[in-house]
């Protein structure tokens, strides 16, 4: 058994501060194929990734991912696309029906290329690297495609920074994983079940958020009484999440993924 992968998996730290050290052309050469090998659906690796080391395009970048200081700070960002056009335009040379223009063709691009970024995360801590996703990937998709020049048919779905830590983040709390795993069937919680599922998560996430000025000065402003309340209030707010559903679904038509006849 190699007891190393498990200890990158078990040890897993966002990294958000970086030394200003670059990453050799061998070292991302070696994550990037690692990358390449993830599984991926009908072998078709319907994703591309975009490597960005340009101090200029990080900076573009900075707004549409919400002004991350790890955006100028890391010596490289990795853009996983989910990526049908190379596909289609194969096919077009090929003479073959030009298909994958539809919902579930986004849907399958879309795994492969969060297959491909995990393979990739774990390729780069293996290096002695640090990373960070960055969630504005998929909020930003449309402003982040303008940026990275993307054809239609290609979508950025999943992001993140990569250099060498400059900080020793504790590693975060989990949930259970009796509230997670499931055996044979689903097992819906109950009460009891969901108060002892969030309990510690609870109890840490709070603490970190109290902890942090910035924060509790947000969690004060919306009044959040527990962590339910700062994901729901001051986090991921209904009103941001219907934004960013419309501008995704608004991208995808733009960008021929939604055929549905």
């Amino acid at each position: 058994m190699n007891h190393e992968i498990y200890d990158l998996m078990l040890n897993h730290k966002s990294i958000r501060s970086y030394q200003n050290k670059k990453v050799s052309e061998d070292v991302l050469s070696r994550i990037l194929n690692a990358a390449t090998r993830a599984s991926s659906s009908g072998n078709m690796q319907a994703y591309s990734i975009i490597v960005t080391e340009d101090e200029n395009l990080k900076q573009e970048l900075l707004a549409p991912h919400f002004y991350q200081s790890m955006v100028t700070e890391a010596p490289v960002l990795l853009t996983f696309c989910a990526d049908f056009y190379r596909m289609r335009e194969w096919l077009k040379i090929s003479e073959a029906p030009e298909n994958f223009d539809n919902l579930m063709s986004f849907m399958i691009a879309s795994i492969d290329a969060i297959l491909a970024s995990q393979n990739a995360a774990l390729a780069a801590e293996a290096e002695g690297l640090g990373i960070c996703y960055m969630g504005t990937t998929l909020a930003s998709a449309a402003e982040i495609a303008k940026i990275l020049k993307c054809p239609p048919n290609v979508i950025p779905v999943v992001g993140f920074s990569l250099g060498y830590p400059n900080e020793k983040p504790l590693v975060r709390d989990r949930l259970p994983i009796e509230g997670i795993v499931h055996r044979e069937v689903y097992r819906t919680p109950n009460v009891q079940a969901l108060r002892d599922t969030y309990h510690e998560k609870e109890q840490a996430g709070m603490k970190r958020y109290q902890e942090n000025s910035e924060l509790k000065k947000r969690i004060d402003e919306v009044g959040a009484e527990n962590l339910a309340q700062v994901y729901t209030k001051a986090k991921y707010t209904r009103e941001s999440h219907l934004k960013y559903s419309k501008d995704l679904f608004n991208f995808l038509k733009d960008q021929n993924f939604l055929n549905f006849e």
